[in-house]
């Protein structure tokens, strides 16, 4: 190699030789071959190959990296025994919303006042449409009047109430409301304030999670145009999510005991980048949460969409949906403030409209449900029903004394037909966990970081035979033209003093 004599004396290699030298010594196997080439075709062959392949190396790098970039995901399903194992909640409601003997005073009164007329007080409901019963009543919650009156109240319809064979009560109920089915209750739901100690145990008292509730219905009180069955509708659930039960519940009919057997299916997905998903509660759905009487429910996607629904229909006409009772404040895209609006009127032609059009506007979506992402959590539960006749004859005298006992009024020929009214109106409902095992669906990143290393290091040792040593060769050869470039310096400083001294 070519060497110079320095001002002291001593020898230091050229810029040239030491990227030569780097060549002949480095791991990278054709940046050697290129430095051992003997002639010129050689040499020109081995750079060619060096840089073609070079080339093809950092085109599949960056598609490790684009990728790396995209997030995918894949869903990871095991079978776990879940503990602690809650016992879910269960929500139930009469299929009747409404009590024919309490609602029929005012609902004359009103159509009076609505249309001018003077029915006597001996009409009968049924002259009455569904859309007028519902006027009514949304009238009087946009006057802020009560209605509980003339719904269903769980004392008069629950009859006997167990879990794992030790009796439960009123009090371990929550209610809501549903404007479909009216006063609904929730067993087991998780209250705020207060820890999951609160929410009882699968296995608690040392039984095996079976929950017994005997129900006796008042068909003779329904109202006729506002269903057109007997029995319960009852949904099972997590203990911290809303009850959707217009949507998923099950009906159960009269005259049967029905046994819900359920096993629990949870999915949950990775925070973002991965995905979109949410847990936190706006301000605006806490508004709507808070409705459920001191349940601790957590973020839903569903009434997120519901919330921004009723924004558009308030946006265009001036109130909401009368159907989604507990959704009555919206805030309007672009604003802070949350506004408590009226509901409209059943017969109300512009809220219809206004839902069609939304939901078939992916823009309007995208305007108003910007917020509206899926949990990061979800719970379900996967029910196989069966049932038997019931009730049979020696529970008969009890339930007779349970309903003469209520406060709802007797049919006016009970004392000949109670059997008959019994069979057609009471119903048992066992809700029993199948299986402790709980099925997990958890969504697990495909490319971790140490992937895309290893996807790279593999592609670098593919093709040109570079490792993370050869990068260190690489920082050598930078050191060594470094310390090259400085130290001539340095000499020529010293001699400058070593002169000047004498």
């Amino acid at each position: 190699m070519d060497q110079k004599q320095n001002p002291i004396g001593q020898r230091r290699p050229r810029r040239r030789s030491i990227i030569h030298e780097s060549c002949l010594n480095t791991s990278a196997y054709g940046l050697s071959r290129v430095a051992r080439s003997t002639d010129i075709l050689s040499r020109f062959f081995w750079l060619i190959s060096f840089t073609c392949f070079t080339a093809i190396m950092i085109y599949f790098i960056v598609r490790s990296i684009l990728a790396y970039f995209e997030y995918p995901t894949k869903i990871d399903i095991s079978y776990v025994n879940k503990w602690p194992n809650y016992f879910p909640a269960f929500s139930l409601c009469n299929l009747s919303p409404v009590r024919s003997d309490e609602i029929i005073g005012l609902l004359l009164n009103y159509s009076n006042m609505s249309n001018g007329t003077n029915v006597n007080g001996t009409a009968d409901i049924n002259q009455f449409s569904v859309a007028f019963i519902y006027d009514f009543m949304v009238d009087r919650m946009n006057r802020n009047q009560s209605i509980e009156s003339f719904l269903f109240s769980l004392p008069v319809m629950l009859q006997s109430c167990s879990f794992n064979n030790r009796p439960c009560s009123l009090s371990d109920f929550v209610l809501f409301t549903s404007s479909l089915y009216g006063f609904c209750y929730t067993f087991n739901a998780k209250m705020k304030n207060s820890s999951n100690s609160t929410v009882r145990l699968a296995g608690q008292y040392g039984g095996d999670g079976i929950l017994s509730l005997g129900i006796y219905l008042h068909s003779h009180q329904y109202v006729p145009q506002m269903t057109d069955s007997v029995g319960l509708i009852g949904l099972i659930h997590g203990n911290t999510q809303l009850p959707l039960i217009e949507a998923a519940g099950v009906e159960l009919a009269a005259g049967r005991k029905h046994r819900l057997s359920y096993s629990e299916k949870t999915v949950r997905f990775l925070p973002a980048p991965y995905s979109n998903c949410k847990d936190e509660v706006s301000s605006l759905m806490q508004l709507m949460l808070d409705k459920y009487n001191g349940a601790d429910y957590g973020y839903s996607e569903v009434i997120c969409y519901q919330l921004c629904e009723q924004a558009y229909v308030f946006d265009q006409c001036g109130c909401v949906n009368p159907y989604k009772w507990n959704a009555r404040s919206i805030m309007l895209p672009e604003t802070n403030k949350i506004i408590y609006t009226t509901l409209c009127s059943g017969n109300d032609t512009c809220y219809r409209d206004a839902i069609s059009v939304f939901s078939a506007s992916p823009s309007l979506m995208n305007q108003y449900c910007a917020d509206c992402q899926t949990q990061c959590e979800k719970t379900d539960f996967a029910v196989q029903t069966s049932s038997s006749v019931a009730p049979i004859e020696s529970q008969m005298n009890d339930i007779k004394l349970f309903v003469e006992n209520s406060t709802v009024p007797l049919p006016t020929n009970w004392s000949s037909i109670w059997r008959e009214q019994i069979y057609n109106n009471y119903l048992r409902v066992d809700v029993v966990r199948r299986t402790g095992i709980v099925e997990m669906n958890s969504e697990s990143a495909t490319l971790a970081p140490v992937d895309l290393f290893s996807n790279i290091g593999g592609q670098t040792g593919l093709w040109i035979g570079v490792s993370f040593l050869s990068l260190m060769e690489l920082v050598e050869i930078i050191y060594r033209l470094i310390r090259h470039y400085f130290r001539p310096n340095r000499v020529n400083a010293a001699t400058d003093q070593e002169t000047t001294g004498t």
